[in-house]
């Protein structure tokens, strides 16, 4: 049983969803970015392109 205290402020479940939601969505956002991302650096490896391989991965690096 849930304990309520009187005169406290109360988070509804609505609101609870909503930020589950807002961070499964986050979290499903980084992810595809990270996969986008090796990608783009497996590309660049191919084409020997040093400096968009060096800008790349950098920015895995930040959102890693």
């Amino acid at each position: 049983m849930e304990k309520r205290l009187l005169n406290s402020p109360q988070q509804t479940d609505e609101n609870n969803d909503s930020v589950i939601a807002e961070m499964f969505l986050n979290h499903a956002l980084i992810e595809f970015r990270r996969e986008v991302l090796r990608k783009e650096i497996d590309l660049s490896l191919q084409e020997r392109n040093k400096e968009t391989f060096l800008k790349l991965s950098e920015e895995l690096k930040k959102i890693s």
